[in-house]
């Protein structure tokens, strides 16, 4: 089973994320910080982590670039989730080695879930193909009898 880490210190956001990402299939980790979250992934070896940046003891940036430069954790996979929506922060995340960068107030949950699948490479295809809507038939109408004993339409 695919193992996510969510690292967040808002304990809600962590919950529903968490939930959701159950729902997907996943199993999922928890940290609170940057700490805790260096040392929950050597422990547990995530596929992928979906880290805040700003949190307390270590900021997501700096636990990126110390996951990157750890031979144990250098090739997790990790999205930066964070409010900062600045071009520069963005850079600074792209430079560490994020997967991907994505500001809180412009992406709801299934943005997160897609972006998930994006990059572990999970998405599901559909394997059915679509079937081409067939023509509505009219249905023939009956001549029925009339109580005159003529025929007529129903």
């Amino acid at each position: 089973m695919t193992k996510i880490m969510l690292v967040e210190d808002d304990k809600s956001l962590r919950e529903i994320y968490g939930i959701r990402l159950v729902a997907e299939g996943y199993e999922v980790v928890s940290a609170g910080d940057g700490e805790e979250a260096l040392a929950t992934a050597v422990q547990e070896r995530p596929d992928l982590i979906i880290s805040d940046v700003m949190m307390p003891k270590i900021s997501g940036f700096d636990m990126l670039d110390i996951l990157r430069s750890t031979p144990e954790t250098k090739d997790i996979k990790v999205i930066m989730m964070t409010a900062l929506s600045s071009e520069d922060q963005r850079e600074r995340g792209e430079s560490l080695g994020a997967n991907r960068y994505l500001v809180k107030s412009q992406v709801g949950i299934e943005d997160v879930i897609n972006a998930v699948h994006e990059v572990l490479g999970d998405k599901v295809q559909p394997t059915a193909q679509p079937v081409a809507p067939q023509p509505v038939q009219q249905p023939v109408q009956q001549p029925t009898i009339q109580p005159n004993g003529q025929a007529g339409q129903y």
